[in-house]
């Protein structure tokens, strides 16, 4: 009974509360139980499984013909001399053949997948002007008188358990009263926290505009035209020939797409650079009405965007910090619950927001089971995947079957800065310590959600507080509209330092 329990969770429904509306009548209060995130780690659907391991095979079909073309290869040429070369052929045949064999080398080297580094990535921090506190936020929504009493309260009942804390940045003409969205207010925030992001990345590699290849902007709710890549390209004066795209409406999981996206670019076009840019802007998604459920966006959704250098030069591996090793994408859109959960709307007012269904929590819980059981066979020890496929096959029939330990799989974990209740679902089911949840926490209240670009916040904090060393891998997982659920596994390449510029370097004043 006790693990029944455990799988859902109670609220409180109060009614006649509002004039109008589903809560309009008679006060009356009544509990309704709720599924919690799924407990995962007690199951496993075979179906990813499956899937991990096609992903293995497709990626490193190679290793398996490699090694006896190579022994063969190298059993010709041991019984082949340089003394041979030129007692057989005359100096012209000799020296075509000696031509022609680099340069067949060359074209296999040239052939092989080339690897994909992070050069550097950058996350902006704005000025403190734009600091607002939970108590300030409160006040300023009062001052507003775009919100009800409810509204007011409901905001601030959510603020007190959100995890995030007094020193996250909003831009203040949210709460101007009558505020409506608007592109001006929207183009004004993108360019302040991407060109700022960028810009710092741009010193910080030494990248020239001109070198970049590719370019890959993804923000959520507000799409622009011009596009919102063609503002970098117009700011940074960018090359004519650049291949660029936006990316929108794929809410916090977009960045690890851009990311994905970036990859088979640089896989299409050899010695290449991809900038990426994840953001959002807050001043446009930001809901003036009511509804509880297109309030809390306003709660968690906070000002900042991050610039990621991507690279396939291969002497870049010498001064990268880190290298892609796997990245997995799992959508659940054929599902209509899972589809509906995250969507923009517009109110009975005619107000437009973003609208969270209450059963996200729960559908975020099986796109992350989904893709976590996907990526374990790329990254999990052969001991584990080993001792997984015993138990699974010679399990008793009502046992549960044995769950890897996936902290042996990264020593970093950067799972989105969602919220307090998100950040503490996650830990109990993937039975991740204190210490690997402590960037995406820290995180929260520093900063708050600043959607897609939170994973890079977390990383520069582990980069801050100098936790990287060499062969550390980090996965970053991502929830997003949709509803998705990505995962990107990064391999340092080096011990980080400390960097110069960081988000998390507090003014000295």
């Amino acid at each position: 009974m006790s693990n029944e329990n455990e799988e859902f969770s109670t609220e409180i429904l109060q009614r006649g509360v509002e004039n109008t509306g589903p809560n309009d009548g008679p006060i009356s209060f009544s509990v309704r139980v709720r599924p919690r995130m799924p407990d995962f780690l007690s199951s496993v659907n075979l179906k990813y499984v499956k899937l991990g391991y096609g992903y293995l095979i497709n990626h490193r079909l190679y290793l398996l013909f490699a090694p006896p073309l190579l022994a063969i290869l190298i059993n010709h040429i041991g019984k082949f001399t340089w003394e041979d070369l030129f007692v057989k052929y005359n100096i012209t045949e000799a020296v075509f053949i000696s031509g022609l064999v680099f340069l067949m080398l060359y074209l296999y080297i040239d052939s092989t997948p080339r690897s994909t580094y992070l050069l550097d990535f950058s996350c902006f921090r704005p000025s403190n002007e734009y600091k607002v506190s939970k108590a300030e936020f409160i006040e300023l929504a009062k001052r507003s008188g775009n919100f009800n009493d409810t509204a007011i309260k409901f905001q601030e009942q959510v603020l007190k358990k959100s995890g995030i804390g007094d020193e996250t940045y909003l831009p203040k003409g949210v709460f101007r009263p009558g505020y409506t969205s608007s592109l001006k207010d929207g183009r004004e925030e993108l360019s302040l926290v991407m060109f700022g992001a960028i810009k710092d990345l741009l010193v910080t590699t030494k990248v020239k505009p001109k070198d970049i290849k590719i370019l890959i902007v993804n923000c959520g709710i507000l799409n622009t035209t011009p596009s919102i890549s063609s503002m970098v390209i117009n700011h940074f004066k960018l090359r004519s020939d650049i291949h660029s795209f936006n990316l929108g409406g794929m809410g916090c999981a977009a960045g690890i797409t851009a990311i994905d996206l970036a990859k088979d670019l640089l896989d299409a076009y050899p010695r290449s650079y991809a900038l990426v840019v994840s953001t959002e802007a807050v001043s446009y998604s930001w809901y003036s009405g009511n509804d509880s459920d297109m309030l809390i966006p306003n709660c968690f959704f906070r000002m900042g965007a991050a610039a990621i250098m991507l690279s396939n030069f291969r002497l870049d591996r010498w001064r990268a910090k880190y290298e892609l090793k796997q990245l997995v994408r799992t959508h659940k859109g054929i599902d209509n619950k899972s589809y509906k959960s995250i969507h923009q709307r517009e109110d009975n007012e005619g107000k437009k927001g973003l609208s969270i269904s209450k059963d996200v929590i729960e559908i975020g819980g099986h796109a992350l089971k989904a893709n976590i059981t996907t990526l374990g066979p790329l990254v999990l020890p052969v001991s584990e995947q080993l001792h997984f496929f015993t138990n699974l096959l010679f399990k008793k029939k009502k046992s549960k079957p044995y769950i890897p330990d996936f902290k042996l799989a990264f020593e970093h974990v950067c799972a989105l800065a969602t919220s307090k209740k998100v950040l503490d679902e996650i830990q109990k089911n993937l039975e991740l310590t204190e210490e690997y949840m402590e960037a995406s926490r820290k995180t929260l209240e520093r900063f708050g959600n600043t959607s897609s670009s939170s994973n890079w916040y977390e990383l520069a904090y582990l980069e801050f507080n100098k936790r990287i060393k060499k062969g550390d891998r980090v996965c970053q997982i991502a929830f997003g509209s949709g509803f998705m659920c990505n995962s990107v596994v990064w391999k340092a390449l080096r011990n980080v330092g400390k960097p110069k510029q960081s988000p998390w370097i507090e003014d000295e004043n």
